[in-house]
């Protein structure tokens, strides 16, 4: 194939050619936990791209297009991150608000509301621009929202 179809960093073939994490274009609002978490991330990042470095990597390598370009998503994240204070204790659903609901299947879940990198559903978090946590904002205990076609009613808010 002739030169003229490649690109200039394609060399040989073998270098890492990893696309950037995509960064949500929506409000890097964080909590406190979420800000440790990137701040934790960025330091992890940091030091592996320092560990493929020192093992010889020289920017074709894997490991270190990995490290890279984690260390580049959690610099943009932590730098643009804005940290939203504990909620208020006015009764209704907050950024930072521990919610209980029931589903009207029957099931009643917890989550707290919290930012898009911290967000873990099965360990009781979700992103606050998730349409449940969408749904939830505002509501008071007693109020039902439509949550993915059900409804739910709001039992607890912490």
């Amino acid at each position: 194939m002739s030169v003229a179809f490649t690109k200039e960093n394609d060399r040989d073939g073998t270098e890492a050619n990893l696309q950037d994490r995509p960064i949500s274009p929506h409000p890097n609002l964080v909590t406190a936990e979420g800000h440790a978490m990137l701040e934790a991330a960025l330091e992890v990042a940091r030091a592996a791209v320092h560990e493929a470095r020192a093992a010889g990597e020289d920017g074709t390598g894997l490991a270190l297009a990995r490290a890279a370009r984690d260390f580049r998503y959690f610099s943009a994240r932590q730098a643009d991150a804005e940290i939203v204070p504990p909620p208020p204790a006015d009764g209704r659903v907050h950024f930072g608000s521990r919610v209980t609901f029931d589903r009207d299947d029957g099931r009643r879940q917890t989550f707290r509301i919290v930012g898009e990198d911290e967000a873990e559903p099965a360990k009781g978090t979700i992103s606050y621009v998730s349409p449940v946590a969408r749904a939830l904002v505002g509501k008071v205990v007693g109020d039902v929202a439509v949550v993915a076609g059900g409804e739910v009613e709001i039992i607890a808010i912490g």
